[in-house]
């Protein structure tokens, strides 16, 4: 056991408190048993005394110191008593229980003459006469004598065969020893009996007093402890357990409750935490987009500027090779080479001035003329424009549109060319048989937040293929202009940088997900309702 803890501390203090308190109170009950017996036995020897005078008063009488002996004999026969002796007032031994003493001379200095003399001098009494006295007699034995004065009565005085004289008031001493062996055993047996009982008592108070305060406080105290180490180790799921309903109670309540608290602020900590954290992320995510727009706007500006320079240079002299070029085929014969030569030479005119055309419409950046029209509607038309092509390449194209869907607030003209644009580069994934699905639905899980603060609902259309996918290096790029997979002669890389630029001008995103081998899919939203700058234009 540690000996710097509480509980051996208390248990110490308690043992030593608890041997002092038991070793007074021994030593209190066997000075009172000694000096109880000691008067008992003194008591006693007075009864004796006033009895073996009384008993020989009409032996002296008659004058028949035979029956005096016998009487003292008798008594001094009793095993308590070791001997009973009458002195004169000379110290002669007249009569005595032990006969070889009878007729010898004592001490007149000794306290059984000393009593004589002494109440003879005060008239009958004195403070001596049976008073005990505890001597050791030659052997060693302890001893208590007392002795008791035999006055001169006026019957002993009047008496033929007195030989006293009447003015002599005491005629001997009755002394009577009591040996103490008995007394003094008894004594040493109640003495080791008692501080037995007081050990015995001295250790269960101990035990019970141990277990009392082990139970009602240094349990709570280890409670107290145990949690304290834990929650300084930051556990702060466990609480300590409420004993009792007293001040130990109340304070490990106290601390359960102090652990709850600290656990939910913890919890509120580590929540608001997580959610700075998402904060940062999101707000870094929505700086870097930032910062990629803005490089991309950009870089558009500059392509836009310098797509605008070179189309308007070149769409002079495209127009006069064209216009040229048909007015020398309109004299040659439909089956001469100059003739074939020729129809390629206006076929490729054409589709430099469609790409002129479309770097024009790339550099305009046209703003949208806004109205509520139905998306529905829009994409069924917008099929049908490629339906049969796609039929005839074996290309199926299921529509799953959400008939439910409100209008929503889009400029009809440049999101046809959004769907259409993807509808072709679908068909174009697309090598031998496959599939191109359409879907809309309302998507009130994604809410865009307009200039005013107030969020709107978006609605969803999903257009996905199974043709050959684009590889996760080039997704990041397939929205900047001129970048294309197609090979050569099949796209200029401007139909899907255009269609960003036209959902964005709309307030919407264009999200993709592709795999190759399997197939990939855009994600249009497309606000619901105007979105602030963007409700310029007339309701349908």
């Amino acid at each position: 056991m540690n000996r710097k803890s509480l509980k051996f501390k208390m248990g110490i203090y308690l043992v030593i408190a608890l041997t002092l308190a038991v070793f007074l109170f021994t030593w209190m009950v066997v000075r009172n048993s000694r000096e109880e017996l000691l008067l008992q036995t003194v008591s006693h020897a007075s009864q004796l005394s006033e009895a073996i005078i009384n008993s020989t008063r009409f032996a002296m009488l008659e004058n028949r110191p035979s029956y005096v002996d016998q009487i003292i004999s008798d008594i001094g026969q009793q095993g308590d008593i070791s001997k009973v002796r009458i002195l004169s007032k000379t110290g002669k031994i007249i009569h005595s229980s032990q006969a070889s003493e009878i007729g010898t001379m004592v001490d007149q200095e000794a306290e059984a003459c000393l009593a004589c003399h002494l109440a003879e001098k005060s008239g009958g009494s004195s403070s001596m006469t049976g008073r005990p006295r505890i001597f050791v007699d030659a052997e060693g034995h302890r001893m208590l004598g007392t002795a008791e004065v035999i006055p001169n009565e006026p019957s002993c005085s009047n008496s033929g065969c007195h030989v006293h004289k009447e003015d002599q008031t005491v005629l001997g001493i009755l002394d009577i020893i009591y040996p103490l062996a008995t007394i003094d055993r008894t004594m040493r047996n109640n003495t080791i009996t008692i501080v037995i009982l007081a050990l015995g008592l001295v250790i269960l108070v101990a035990l019970l007093v141990t277990t009392l305060v082990n139970r009602f406080v240094y349990l709570p105290l280890r409670d107290l402890k145990t949690g304290a180490g834990r929650l300084a180790s930051g556990d702060l799921e466990k609480t300590i357990p409420v004993r009792s309903e007293d001040e130990f109670g109340e304070l490990a309540e106290s601390f359960n409750s102090m652990t709850a608290a600290l656990r939910k602020s913890r919890v509120e900590l580590q929540e608001w935490g997580h959610t700075l954290e998402e904060k940062v992320e999101q707000a870094t995510r929505e700086l870097r987009l930032a910062q990629a727009e803005t490089a991309r706007s950009e870089k558009l500006a500059s392509v836009g500027l310098l797509a605008a320079g070179i189309a308007h240079e070149l769409n002079n002299p495209l127009t006069g090779v064209l216009t040229f070029s048909h007015l020398v085929r309109q004299q040659m014969p439909d089956d001469s080479p100059e003739a074939e030569d020729l129809d390629l030479v206006i076929r490729e005119t054409k589709r430099c001035a469609a790409i002129i055309r479309r770097l024009l419409d790339f550099a305009r950046e046209k703003k949208p003329e806004m109205k509520f029209s139905d998306i529905n509607k829009l994409i069924r038309d917008t099929v049908q424009l490629i339906e049969q092509s796609a039929q005839s390449e074996d290309i199926d194209i299921i529509m799953e549109l959400e008939e439910t869907l409100p209008a929503i607030w889009i400029d009809e003209d440049l999101i046809g060319q959004v769907i259409m644009n993807m509808l072709v580069n679908a068909r174009h994934a697309i090598e031998g048989k496959g599939e191109i699905r359409i879907e809309t639905r309302n998507c009130p899980a994604r809410r865009k937040t307009d200039q005013t603060g107030e969020q709107g609902s978006m609605i969803e259309i999903t257009i996905s293929d199974t043709g050959c996918g684009i590889p996760q290096e080039n997704l990041h790029r397939i929205f900047d202009p001129f970048f294309t997979t197609k090979s050569v002669g099949k796209g200029t890389g401007l139909g899907l940088s255009v269609s960003h630029g036209t959902v964005r001008a709309h307030g919407g995103e264009i999200e993709v997900e592709s795999t190759v081998g399997e197939g990939t899919q855009f994600r249009i939203y497309l606000p619901a309702g105007p979105m602030g700058d963007n409700n310029n234009g007339s309701d349908a």
